[in-house]
């Protein structure tokens, strides 16, 4: 089945012209503010077949220029998988040759970046004239981490978020971030960064981010319960910019079946069809408006305009780091350096510096 048969899209304004299309934004003043068409995919991962979700990726993202989206966000882990509901088969102080290879398996899904995914994710982005917030399970060596990737319309790789705090088993899966990758870009179409999960609940996190100005706060996650939207609310409210959360919509069937992948603890009950993330992904307003979503019924591309103007609006009545802070009672050390397990100073002899 194509994604064009499979994917409903949800949308909270009319379908522009695609030669309507812009890959810029006029951000300069006036009287009218600049809309920003921006998209949350909703979609499953090709579980261990990291080509076909690319493939599948491409899919959406023509499928999202075609609705004339600006900027498309997709979920945590799209590319490499959210391995949902597998233990590696650990305990504490044992291990198991079958969750060792399940891991193998894994890393083998995995992303370099930079990388030639990274490359035809960048040529994708230049050939819908979007920008794209992905999110990878990127490798270095044989480390694992949890990332999004930031492209511009132009296909020019931005950089990367690596998530700074893994949640329960995720920990013995991948490796934490640190302050080096915790951007925020400003783009001609406003200033986009990224947390994942969980971490949108760490607010030195997200104060690291209001600081740095954000404007389109991109929150890929894999928690569809409906308590998730609370969390996505209060972060668009208290930080005055909008939300765009990207979740997963998955069945039993988007994984590998039994025994090559198994759902801990609840593989019995499950069907080819068990839905095992629900999605729930949303875009919200920073007055708090919830301009599309929240989906859970199924595969979708979620869209909604952004009108840039009503960050201003947002913050007249609440600017987090600016009239409503308090510096002098409290202050936020960041240290953005990267942190490395082993550094190397080469040393320069005597007869060396001279020859320089």
């Amino acid at each position: 089945m194509s994604s064009q048969q499979e994917m409903s899209l949800v949308t909270a304004n009319p379908p522009v012209n695609v030669d309507q299309i812009f890959a810029e934004v006029d951000m300069t003043g006036g009287d009218s503010s600049p809309i920003v068409r921006a998209t949350v995919v909703q979609a499953s991962t090709v579980f261990y077949d990291t080509p076909a979700t690319l493939d599948k990726a491409e899919r959406l993202l023509a499928e999202a220029a075609e609705l004339g989206s600006q900027l498309v966000v997709f979920p945590e882990a799209f590319i490499g998988g959210y391995p949902r509901g597998s233990s590696f088969e650990l305990s504490i102080g044992a291990r198991t040759a079958k969750g060792r290879d399940d891991f193998r398996k894994y890393l083998a899904s995995a992303i370099d970046v930079p990388g030639p995914e990274v490359e035809r994710l960048a040529e994708m982005a230049k050939k819908y004239k979007v920008f794209l917030v992905m999110g990878v399970i990127e490798k270095e060596g044989y480390t694992l981490y949890c990332t999004v990737l930031f492209f511009d319309s132009q296909g020019q790789f931005l950089g990367k978020h690596r998530k700074l705090m893994p949640t329960a088993l995720e920990r013995c899966i991948w490796g934490f971030g640190d302050g080096s990758t915790i951007p925020v870009f400003d783009t001609p179409i406003g200033k986009i960064g990224a947390a994942i999960c969980w971490e949108n609940r760490m607010p030195s996190l997200r104060t690291a981010m209001y600081a740095k100005g954000i404007e389109i706060y991109c929150a890929p996650t894999a928690d569809a319960r409906e308590t998730w939207q609370s969390s996505m609310t209060h972060i668009a409210l208290e930080g005055g910019c909008f939300v765009l959360s990207a979740n997963q919509f998955c069945r039993r069937k988007d994984y590998p079946p039994p025994p090559d992948y198994l759902f801990s603890g609840s593989e019995e009950s499950l069907t080819p069809d068990s839905v095992v993330c629900a999605g729930g992904s949303s875009i919200i307003s920073p007055l708090g408006v919830v301009l599309a979503g929240p989906n859970y019924e199924g595969e979708a591309l979620i869209s909604a305009d952004l009108d840039l103007g009503d960050i201003a609006r947002a913050k007249f009545d609440f600017d987090v780091v600016g009239h409503y802070s308090r510096p002098e009672v409290f202050s936020l050390n960041i240290r953005e350096h990267p942190r490395k397990a082993v550094s190397f100073t080469s040393k320069v002899t005597k007869d060396e510096t001279v020859k320089n």
